[in-house]
């Protein structure tokens, strides 16, 4: 399998690309193809200068996957990470690979963008496209002690246990 890294470009198998522009590339998983020999820059160049459009979209995607080399998370990463883009994005930019080793197995956190290679007019303004998103917040309801009473209550009960463990061991009678 080829070895995935940061900047590297995915092409959805399907995917129209100008006259000319001929991309040797190799299959990945599930309807993607790695481009063997262009980055999301310079195929940026090649495909402006044929009169078509490269839009990088600002909602990036970031999974994680796990396997018994780098490698094999990587990868199990990426192809989760592809999943969440949606059909109207033929192009996908690997933007950051992070590594976490542990004793029986390896953690991968994938960050992709998404691109749209397409010819003719912009339906939505670039300036628009290249705006960041604002992240979605997560939070529990105002009235979340209401709403699960039990929420969050393990803890201190577990933290007493362990403070009240530790007294029974160091103070034998």
């Amino acid at each position: 399998m080829r070895t995935i890294s940061e900047s590297t470009l995915l092409l959805r198998a399907n995917i129209e690309l100008p006259d000319g522009l001929g991309l040797p590339t190799d299959e990945f998983r599930e309807g993607w193809n790695f481009a063997r020999t262009v980055n999301a820059q310079r195929l940026e160049e090649k495909i402006r200068t044929r009169g078509w459009n490269f839009v990088r979209i600002p909602d990036e995607s970031l999974r994680s996957g796990v396997g018994d080399t780098s490698d094999e998370a990587i990868a199990g990463a990426l192809k989760l990470a592809l999943r969440r883009v949606s059909i109207q994005f033929n192009a996908a930019e690997v933007a950051q690979i992070e590594l976490t080793e542990y004793p029986w197995f390896i953690l991968a956190r994938v960050r992709i963008y998404p691109y749209s290679i397409q010819r003719g007019e912009l339906p939505v303004p670039v300036e628009l496209l290249s705006s960041p998103i604002a992240p979605r917040l997560r939070r529990l309801p105002r009235d979340a002690d209401v709403l699960y009473p039990n929420f969050g209550s393990a803890l201190p009960q577990l933290k007493q246990m362990l403070i009240s463990s530790r007294t029974a061991q160091a103070d034998p009678q």
